[in-house]
C-alpha cells in the first residue's frame, strides 16, 4: 500500500469523507484542500482505517 492510499478504509468511512469534502467545496474551499480536511476529520472521528489483529479490542475496566 502506497502512502496516501485509502485501501484500508471502510466503505462507510470513504462515503463520510466524500460527503465532508463536498461540504467544504460548497463553502469555497479548493478540491484538494477539501479532500485533505475531510480525511483528517474522518481520521479524528474514527481513529483511522480498518484495524485488525490480536490486542485491538478495547480494554475492559478493572
Amino acid at each position: 500500500m502506497t502512502q496516501g492510499s485509502k485501501d484500508k478504509y471502510t466503505d462507510k468511512q470513504k462515503r463520510k469523507a466524500e460527503h465532508i469534502a463536498e461540504g467544504y467545496e460548497a463553502r469555497g474551499v479548493s478540491e484538494k484542500e477539501a479532500e485533505s480536511r475531510a480525511w483528517a476529520t474522518v481520521n479524528k472521528q474514527d481513529g483511522g482505517g480498518k484495524k485488525s489483529g490480536s490486542g485491538r479490542s478495547k480494554p475492559t475496566a478493572h
